[in-house]
């Protein structure tokens, strides 16, 4: 089962700069798509249906802001939107299929740096989200979420990391709450499981230069439960070119399809 999952910084936007004509070269089974900037009533071009997929959006109040969204080969046993509070459901920030006892999420979390504001909304998903992490890991079922997470965890995962420790998006709370969702609810970084030592960024700035230069940071995921681990086969960012300010994750499991 191939997984990709990217941040589109909108998906017209990146229709424009030809997404789509990469992704029906992927293979892809399943791809988590986060801020779409559009709800599915805007996207009437054909291209936003691609040849061979069953497609799902989140409903987001405020238009061109936020919203996740999945393609499928095979039709899911079930959806969820949401997760249960306002940001995470009027912002789109939560969709998830069911295949059985497998379950994919696209995972958009907030960023804060807008400001204090948005910071304390970032907080106050961060301690609404973790109970239900806990409880997926016991409930029985396979969990792969898939996002952008807006936060790099450790100093490998951002090149200028000296600087940015007072930066949201690396804030000692934020990377310690990663900390707690891998050392103690048990969570797996599935990229990280792959490459423990190796430097890899899946955003960089539209500031001049930042991409030229690698000046990244990594904070989209695939985040995945332990009974997973020994099904990923690879984990690759692809950064040939630039549909985004992210770069889509490629991630094939050894997960039947069928």
């Amino acid at each position: 089962m191939r997984i990709i999952s990217a941040n589109l910084n909108g998906i017209r936007s990146a229709a424009k700069k030809g997404f789509f004509e990469w992704l029906q070269q992927q293979n892809a089974d399943v791809v988590c798509l986060q801020e779409t900037r559009a709800n599915e009533s805007q996207l009437t071009d054909k291209i936003f249906k691609p040849t061979g997929y069953f497609t799902y959006f989140s409903e987001v109040q405020r238009k061109g802001y936020s919203g996740v969204a999945i393609f499928c080969k095979k039709k899911p046993d079930a959806i969820k939107h949401g997760l249960g509070w306002e940001v995470a459901d009027t912002e789109g920030r939560y969709l998830e299929i069911a295949y059985g006892s497998l379950r994919i999420a696209s995972v958009y979390l907030p960023s804060g740096t807008s400001g204090e504001v948005r910071q304390a909304i970032k907080f106050h998903f961060l301690d609404e989200f973790l109970p239900i992490l806990q409880q997926m890991i016991n409930d029985n079922n396979q969990y792969i979420l898939c996002g952008d997470w807006n936060i790099a965890h450790q100093n490998i995962d951002l090149k200028n990391w000296r600087t940015n420790q007072k930066t949201s998006g690396f804030l000692p709370a934020e990377r310690a709450w990663l900390d707690q969702l891998f050392n103690e609810v048990g969570f797996i970084d599935a990229f990280r499981y792959m490459h423990p030592d190796k430097v890899q960024y899946t955003f960089w700035s539209q500031r001049a230069g930042a991409r030229a230069n690698n000046v990244g940071w990594r904070i989209d995921y695939q985040i995945i439960t332990p009974d997973l681990a020994d099904k990923l086969r690879s984990a690759e960012v692809y950064t040939a070119e630039n549909f985004s300010d992210h770069a889509p994750l490629i991630f094939d499991y050894d997960i039947a399809t069928a």
